[in-house]
């Protein structure tokens, strides 16, 4: 069987990048047998140089520096291409109209996802950029008609600074983990029926058997996403 190259865009972090790595090639294995592995071509880019144009709020030139990579990606024979980052989908409706191959665009699936399983009210945790910009809120409302719930503000903070400064770094610890269950449960008291994990790395700490309403973990919904492209 031929599978459609995919292209991914990494490195922000590199640690979940591993992760999108890993996992799409055991989806791969798990739906066509045991040699079978996915066709990847992967840009994996300098988190520092990223991260500095985020917290200067220079999105034009994060876009601009996207569309030469997808661009990059697409001249490669990519015929898809994948953002290892949900913060990075702020700016992919405007990648989006630059290029010609498809972008699996990790709010859609996601919202699909929470659809088909008849929610209204869920919570949404990632960074700041996530749970306070428009890109993300905003399209579950007005594409879907999912009511998205975000903590208050200094819990963002909270879960902002714990995606840079521990996540993004490789740790993992428990008392992290402890205070982002409260704040769960804080949107769960306030009427939120799922949750979002918006980040990549969020799924790694924590896990669906943690909560006791449902949990979309973004990664993989991506992930799943790419995989019935690739195979299609």
């Amino acid at each position: 069987m031929t599978l459609k190259l995919l292209g991914l865009i990494g490195g922000m972090s590199w640690e979940n990048t591993i992760d999108y790595y890993r996992i799409i090639n055991e989806m791969v294995k798990d739906r066509l047998g045991e040699w079978y592995s996915a066709e990847i071509l992967l840009y994996s880019v300098n988190f520092a140089e990223v991260l500095l144009l985020q917290e200067q709020n220079r999105w034009d030139d994060l876009l601009k520096t996207m569309i030469i990579i997808c661009k990059k990606l697409e001249l490669a024979g990519s015929k898809a291409i994948v953002i290892c980052s949900n913060t990075m989908h702020k700016i992919a409706p405007k990648i989006e109209v630059e290029i010609t191959i498809p972008l699996i665009n990790v709010v859609d699936e996601t919202a699909k996802v929470i659809k088909s399983m008849n929610i209204k009210d869920v919570g949404l945790l990632g960074t700041k950029f996530t749970m306070e910009g428009s890109f993300y809120i905003e399209k579950l409302m007005k594409t879907y008609d999912i009511n998205a719930l975000t903590p208050a503000k200094n819990e963002r903070d909270y879960i902002n600074n714990a995606i840079y400064n521990e996540f993004a770094k490789g740790k993992f610890i428990e008392a992290t983990k402890k205070e982002i269950l409260k704040i769960i449960e804080n949107l769960k008291q306030n009427g939120a029926e799922g949750i979002i994990l918006g980040c990549t790395e969020l799924p790694i700490l924590i896990k669906s058997e943690d909560l006791s309403v449902p949990l979309f973990d973004t990664l993989k919904i991506h992930l799943q996403a790419a995989v019935d492209f690739s195979l299609a």
